[in-house]
């Protein structure tokens, strides 16, 4: 350790505090990192200098996120390298992920080849997870600091987002949280161990439907990330999650109608094609399919030919019905409102919206048709179609994604193909089967 006339001191108040922190960088990390957190960035980086790797890797640990940052930013090549050649990978992820993605880039390829490739692996998430959106700028606390020290740090950070802080043990375990609002109505010299409530935390394995869940239950504005012995990463915030599900949004409706997930708009042709294709085969398969309903029932078609006219409306409506219930229901996966369950529950309302909504629907096209077609029988058939199609099209809405939900695939991929195939067959069906069963009973020529 350093002797008093090695330190770049500038009096005697100021030799006596660096002494007395010194000593505590090497035994106390944790309190030391709370003095440190007032020096400039420079006098900490003298410090560093001096110090054993792990003492160094438990302070940059607990420096404000701010702060670390700029030492992490400012430490000299030869520093950086002699701590995180030696620091294991855990930690060093936990450190450098303070930095933007420039800075980590920078600083990864200082070190060994091998030590930067597990620190970049190791800090790399799937899109699909927590960990992808988390923010890591966290401010840390300890139940031993006072409401008093925490309007400190937040003035000096002037950060506005702040809506609750988290409180951890010196291992950075987290272990309570404090509403902001709690802080604002506390005394100065409150310990927060007296104010804290455990907190409700995910990892950063956990799923974006998790994180949407966790956020819409409890009403959250933030959600903590820890590791997976709960030590605290960093934070999501709401406006994270309200992006990344505008753009989920966007990509699910991609799928639902056969594009690829990964396709953007100036994607390669070739790509395009490749991903687009086999989903055209597939609906042509079920086109076909529908046209051999149509088929079936070519002798009536030939006998009352005015049927072929009213087809496109039957088939559109009952597609439209399904459609609605489905994007309903996509959302409701997605955002854990529903669950696999409760199939049954969703499938009956959905059934009760197509009944009501078709007998509405059913009026107005009985009466359009009747004056078209001057026949009151195809009038009754359109319109007793119109019902039972609507109905089989929002039930049919409500469990084709919940049933590709249980068999572990994902609701949104090209669910409105079956549909649509489901939707013409059954409406087709509906409309052709009680014109021929119908037609000597209402006089339908």
């Amino acid at each position: 350790m350093k002797t008093e006339k090695d330190l770049p001191m500038k009096n005697t108040s100021t030799t006596v505090r660096d002494r007395l922190i010194e000593g505590y960088l090497d035994k106390f990390p944790g309190e030391a990192a709370m003095l440190l957190n007032t020096f400039s960035v420079e006098r900490i980086l003298e410090y560093l200098k001096w110090l054993p790797v792990e003492t160094v890797k438990a302070v940059l640990a607990r420096l404000d996120p701010d702060t670390a940052t700029e030492v992490l930013e400012n430490m000299e090549e030869d520093l950086f390298t002699r701590i995180f050649s030696g620091i294991d990978t855990h930690s060093g992820a936990r450190i450098l992920s303070r930095l933007d993605n420039r800075g980590k880039e920078q600083k990864l390829a200082l070190l060994p080849s091998l030590k930067g490739r597990e620190l970049k692996e190791f800090m790399s998430y799937n899109p699909d997870t927590a960990g992808y959106f988390m923010e890591t700028a966290v401010n840390i606390f300890y139940g031993e600091n006072t409401v008093g020290d925490v309007l400190e740090r937040i003035r000096k950070t002037k950060e506005r987002r702040i809506t609750a802080i988290y409180v951890t043990e010196e291992s950075g375990i987290l272990i309570g949280r404090i509403s902001l609002e709690k802080i604002a109505i506390s005394l100065p010299k409150e310990n927060l161990k007296d104010l804290m409530q455990p907190p409700m935390a995910l990892t950063t394995f956990a799923s974006v439907d998790e994180v949407l869940g966790l956020m819409e239950r409890e009403n959250l504005l933030q959600i903590p990330i820890t590791d997976v012995n709960n030590r605290l990463l960093g934070v999501i915030r709401n406006d994270a999650l309200i992006n990344a599900t505008k753009q989920e949004s966007t990509i699910d409706m991609q799928a639902m109608f056969g594009a690829g997930r990964e396709e953007h708009a100036l994607s390669k042709i070739s790509f395009a094609v490749r991903k687009r294709l086999p989903w055209l085969q597939i609906n042509l398969a079920t086109a076909f399919l529908a046209s051999l309903v149509v088929g079936f029932f070519e002798d009536t078609i030939a006998r009352i030919t005015i049927l072929a006219v009213f087809l496109p409306v039957v088939a559109g409506q009952s597609g439209n019905t399904g459609s609605q219930a489905l994007a309903v229901i996509i959302r409701g996966l997605a955002l854990r409102e529903i669950s696999i369950s409760q199939w049954f529950k969703v499938a009956r309302k959905e059934i009760m919206v197509g009944l009501i909504n078709g007998v509405v629907v059913a009026i107005t096209t009985g009466t359009i048709v009747y004056f078209w077609s001057a026949s009151f029988g195809i009038a009754v058939v359109i319109a007793i179609s119109m019902v039972v199609s609507m109905m089989i099209a929002g039930f049919s809405g409500a469990v084709i994604p919940v049933a590709l939900k249980a068999i572990g695939q994902d609701p949104a991929t090209s669910s409105s193909i079956i549909l649509t195939t489901v939707t013409d067959i059954c409406g087709f069906l509906s409309f052709l089967g009680l014109a021929t069963a119908l037609a000597s009973v209402l006089g339908i020529t």
